[in-house]
């Protein structure tokens, strides 16, 4: 049924149309209001599971990481410093291949303290072992977040849906919430194969010595390469049950012969699909939205590039010290292309800066003007800097 809905109600109502049996989380902004929503559904009476109030964001992973253990389908959300708090536990969960879902209401890490969005907290944990889908719009989010259920518990990974923090957690949309028959027939009902049994007892998390512990890397490893046509498949099964897809592992927007391309994740993809609806026809450019970003899908995104000369990745994060986190893999993804695209990294958006239509021509004229393989901060302003910090 569609309907005008703030991104953190839809999102609760995704989660309750997947039925956990356990949900835990922490409040922190820009998350609060999805949990919120999940306890008014669950004091209404509309959602039976076992909402579980505790102390902090490690606390939230550590119940849910229990109640998928134990056989029960489990949730959690969190933010910016709850994600650097839980991250102990977010490498525990993913390490013992213990699938369930979190929203990541994407916000800037502290310090300085901000609340505003970035998407420097789910990178920060992007080595976790977690699979990571970054969601343009809401109802990408609500779809998603469903299908998240579908693939965390056939790969027995974890699954983060990334959202950004108030561009979409706190803005109204029209949503298409899909019936709950529709959901109980796309999604099975919970299964996890280790499940802790008394009558079957197992260990779940014992010490493995050096002896074995390469090999349960390397079984994590091919776990997450082997979850990319899962992700592939599941969204396109949630195309055929709804008519929606919410874009497999990569989408290419606009024209497939662009020799210009610029790569993205998250909110800002909607943007500039908005932009280039009006970009003069005499200067192509496509956009390519990086919806899977671990596992990281290189092949889709070799064959996105192919005659691509100018490759534009743009990031709402950055890793001091190097630059740009993307674009720095994408550089490591195409080196062995033959004439591979010359790749421009950017930031833009740090601590909730603004990213106006305006930010699609800047981009297009400084990579025209500068270095493969340069790193820029396309936004900063250098005269609220000292001159030393310039």
């Amino acid at each position: 049924m569609r309907q005008a809905l703030e991104g953190s109600q839809a999102i609760a109502r995704a989660v309750a149309l997947c039925r956990p049996g356990v949900v835990a989380a922490y409040p922190i902004t820009p998350q609060t209001h999805i949990v919120e929503g999940i306890s008014k559904l669950v004091a209404d009476g509309v959602m039976d599971c076992e909402l579980v109030s505790v102390e902090s964001e490690f606390s939230a992973a550590s119940v849910a990481l229990g109640a998928a253990a134990a056989g029960s389908r489990a949730y959690t959300a969190s933010s910016s410093q709850g994600i650097m708090l839980m991250s102990e536990v977010l490498y525990n969960i993913a390490g013992l291949r213990v699938p369930m879902v979190l929203t990541c209401a994407n916000r800037a890490v502290g310090a300085p303290l901000s609340i505003w969005n970035d998407q420097q907290d789910s990178m920060a944990v992007r080595d976790a072992g977690w699979i990571q889908l970054y969601c343009a719009d809401n109802q990408e989010a609500v779809d998603t977040t469903i299908q998240a259920f579908r693939i965390a518990e056939a790969t027995e990974l974890p699954v983060m849906v990334c959202v950004d923090g108030f561009v979409l957690t706190h803005t109204m949309e029209p949503i298409d919430l899909p019936d709950q028959d529709v959901v109980d027939a796309f999604l099975p009902p919970y299964h996890f194969a280790r499940m802790l049994d008394p009558a079957r007892p197992i260990s779940l998390g014992t010490l493995v010595d050096p002896a074995w512990f390469t090999e349960a890397r390397h079984s994590h490893h091919h776990a997450l390469l082997k979850a990319l046509p899962v992700i592939e498949q599941v969204d396109r099964d949630w195309q055929a049950a709804t008519g929606r897809a919410a874009g497999g592992l990569l989408e290419v927007i606009g024209p497939a012969d662009a020799p210009t391309a610029i790569l993205c994740l998250g909110s800002v993809a909607s943007t500039f699909t908005e932009v280039l609806e009006d970009h003069p026809p005499d200067d192509p450019v496509k956009l390519i939205k990086l919806r899977a970003f671990r596992p990281f899908p290189a092949e889709a995104l070799r064959a996105a590039c192919i005659g691509v000369k100018t490759l534009i990745v743009l990031e709402r994060a950055l890793s001091p010290g190097l630059g740009g986190i993307v674009a720095v893999e994408v550089q490591a993804i195409l080196a062995t292309v033959p004439d591979a695209p010359a790749v421009h990294g950017f930031a833009a958006g740090l601590g909730g800066r603004d990213m106006p239509v305006e930010l699609l021509p800047d981009l297009l004229a400084a990579a025209r003007a500068g270095r493969p393989g340069e790193f820029t901060i396309a936004d900063v302003q250098l005269s609220k800097l000292p001159e030393e910090d310039r």
